[in-house]
């Protein structure tokens, strides 16, 4: 039972007759451009054959569905002590009980979420989505990162984007599913790839179960993606398949030789928001290292300045995208340098937009 006293967890006994009935299995969510784990999802198991799916469905009937996901969160975050180095935990949450009082006892049970990403996983219209950005913001004060399930799935989801902007935004699995051969699902993920990178946030591709579509998100520069192609659930932390990471590979050496930032990307100071500022150019961060402000400094008059992070992208996104992206931001930001980070928003340093512009990518 990941140490967790019986007592201290939700009661489910009209549904399971032990809380040792429910168990975890973790999937990987696997970073393309470096071919290794960026995080887990943690996914709940029932005894028998029958899916989480019906157990949870049985659960609402029986009055007690918070009851069974608070039991899953008091498991899930037991274990990310557990977590790999540099990897996060995906934990999964209905947005609609996110403010019933045992799932945020079941949050309070461990106070620092950092490495935790809280998963909204229901697109159902959400009565007051006012008081979902309070709660995803009070998870967020407290260091997790808040993910969208199941993107471009409809008007519902796309509410919820607008108003709790995700650091994670999954793509819906109908727009997964055989991509490589459907360039209007093509076009729909670029347009989703391109929302996300407005707000901040990192795409991730879920149920990824063939080669040839593990190749258009590579090609798309999608950064995350998770499926059984790349790995399947498993009771404990597994680290990727020598095959799998062989076959991500070379899906992203090909999909580089249309150029990504990767190799432009400048080292640059990092200081933390509210200490004594660096010399331009640097990057404010938060308590948790992600960037909250550029300190810039005007060529022209050698003001110095904060602006804001206008444009964060992964080292996979290619040049083109970058460029125009970045050449599509208000006037006061347009020439501002891109911020390159991590799955886990942590910066790798800045894009110049003259790097991104030049012909021979000089510079480098």
């Amino acid at each position: 039972m990941l140490g967790l006293r019986t007592s201290a967890l939700p009661d489910c006994r009209p549904l399971l007759a032990d809380a040792d009935d429910l168990t975890l299995a973790f999937q990987p969510i696997v970073d393309l451009a470096s071919a290794t784990i960026a995080g887990y999802e943690a996914l709940a198991r029932f005894p028998g054959s029958t899916g989480p799916d019906v157990w949870f469905a049985a659960a609402a009937e029986a009055g007690i569905v918070a009851e069974l996901e608070a039991l899953a969160i008091h498991k899930a975050l037991a274990a990310v002590d557990r977590l790999p180095p540099n990897t996060f935990l995906t934990v999964n949450v209905s947005p609609h009980l996110l403010g019933a009082e045992v799932i945020e006892n079941a949050f309070a049970a461990r106070p620092d979420l950092h490495r935790v990403v809280v998963e909204l996983t229901e697109h159902t219209p959400v009565a007051d989505l006012s008081a979902l950005r309070r709660q995803t913001d009070v998870l967020r004060q407290r260091g997790a990162l808040i993910a969208v399930d199941d993107a471009g799935s409809g008007y519902s989801g796309l509410q919820q984007l607008a108003a709790v902007r995700p650091q994670l935004v999954k793509l819906d699995r109908a727009l997964v599913s055989d991509v490589d051969g459907d360039p209007v699902r093509m076009a729909l993920v670029e347009m989703i790839g391109e929302f996300a990178g407005r707000i901040d946030a990192w795409l991730l591709a879920e149920g990824v179960e063939k080669p040839a579509e593990l190749a258009a998100f590579a090609r798309m520069g999608v950064p995350l993606a998770q499926g059984w192609l790349l790995g399947r659930p498993a009771p404990e932390f597994r680290p990727l398949d020598p095959d799998v990471v062989r076959l991500v590979r070379a899906q992203t050496a090909r999909a580089r030789l249309t150029e990504s930032v990767a190799s432009l990307v400048r080292p640059v100071r990092q200081c933390v928001l509210g200490e004594e500022p660096a010399t331009p150019p640097a990057v404010l961060v938060g308590p948790h290292g992600e960037p909250t402000a550029l300190l810039l400094c005007d060529p022209r008059t050698g003001e110095v300045h904060t602006a804001p992070v206008s444009l964060r992208v992964h080292p996979s996104t290619g040049i083109e995208d970058t460029l125009r992206r970045a050449l599509t931001r208000p006037p006061a930001h347009r020439f501002d340098p891109v911020v390159c980070t991590d799955p886990a928003g942590h910066v790798l340093g800045l894009l110049r937009i003259e790097d991104l512009a030049s012909p021979a990518r000089s510079g480098h």
